[in-house]
């Protein structure tokens, strides 16, 4: 059957069908420029939840026209085999001594109202070689933006130590700030609360193998591993920490967040708290803790 008797048979005429025909051309070009926008924005952020691309997308998708629901974008990332396969995987990095825990928590029920107000510590693991790696970070409770990190090749508390220098060593001023974390030695060693002490800061810590009590911790943990990749294994240390360092700065720069109306941490943090950074330095240890 022809155009004509097509036409002719569904009482349409040819101007009718071409202009839908170029109608359905316009509108799968739409979601072809959509679908580059989505690639693009997966190379920065490989494992994003769609509600969050939807966010990234959505200028693109105001100016292009485009009616896209989250139902209609969930259909089309699965058309293209663009959705994001979930998988946990849990190792123990937390290592208690609890006639060292006398802190009480401080954090959990309390709301912080801006940044450099409570920060969340906690250490995670990167898989290298044959071995693993710790990722020590320090995240600001109100902004969510990682304000200090450290990935050290042991759990010894020099390197959570130097996640915490980054993190004193930006903020004008740390008084009063309460630093939240769990049980672990790291953070109940005389060196870490020598340093809280010094700048003023109130530590707090979560009740002994809870790992609710420290949960924005963990979902910053989470986020990096799942949506970044940091849950991939590692040929090398150079691999490994380029891959820190660029699923950090996509985190804080790029990824907006529900809990911060789709915001990003960066953004959040310096429109509520800008600040300079301090004159003095942090120095606790003679020789410098490498990187990696």
């Amino acid at each position: 059957m022809n155009v004509n008797s097509s036409c002719t048979y569904f009482g349409y005429s040819r101007s009718a069908y071409y202009l839908w025909v170029s109608s359905k051309l316009q509108e799968q070009t739409k979601y072809d420029i959509l679908l580059e926008l989505v690639r693009y924005h997966r190379r920065i952020h490989p494992k994003i939840g769609t509600r969050k691309l939807q966010e990234l997308i959505k200028e693109d998708v105001t100016k292009l026209k485009v009616k896209l629901g989250r139902d209609k974008l969930f259909e089309l990332l699965r058309s293209e085999g663009l959705l994001v396969l979930r998988k946990r995987k849990y190792v123990v990095t937390t290592k208690s001594f609890l006639r060292y825990s006398k802190f009480e928590d401080h954090f959990n029920g309390k709301t912080w109202d801006s940044a450099h107000q409570a920060w969340v510590s906690d250490i995670t693991y990167i898989r290298v070689g044959d071995s693993f790696r710790y990722l020590n970070l320090i995240t600001d409770a109100y902004s969510r933006k990682i304000v200090g990190w450290h990935l050290g090749n042991t759990l010894e508390t020099v390197h959570a130590v130097e996640a915490l220098k980054m993190a004193i060593n930006q903020c004008s001023s740390t008084k009063g700030l309460v630093h939240h974390s769990d049980r672990g030695f790291q953070y109940c060693s005389k060196l870490y609360i020598s340093i809280l002490d010094k700048a003023g800061i109130k530590s707090s810590m979560g009740e002994a193998g809870n790992c609710y009590d420290n949960a924005m911790a963990e979902r910053v943990n989470g986020i990096l591993k799942v949506e970044y990749g940091l849950e991939d294994h590692f040929k090398n240390l150079k691999d490994a920490f380029s891959a820190v360092k660029h699923a950090i700065w996509a985190y804080n720069e790029k990824r907006p967040h529900l809990a911060l109306k789709m915001k990003k941490p960066t953004e959040v943090h310096q429109s509520l708290h800008m600040f300079s950074p301090l004159k003095r330095k942090i120095s606790t240890c003679k020789k410098p803790i490498k990187a990696i």
